[in-house]
């Protein structure tokens, strides 16, 4: 799926670094800044 600037974000769930699943959906209305980090100690 590709998405153009501006375009609204689809519903999706991750796992937080809390090992808590967490939806964009919980985020709705707010500005949400999403960034990914390899964990430690595995292959990147």
């Amino acid at each position: 799926m590709k998405l153009q600037t501006g375009d609204r974000a689809p519903d999706f769930t991750l796992m937080s670094h809390l090992d808590k699943k967490v939806t964009l959906e919980e985020f709705r209305g707010q500005t949400v800044v999403l960034a990914f980090f390899p964990q430690a100690f595995t292959p990147v």
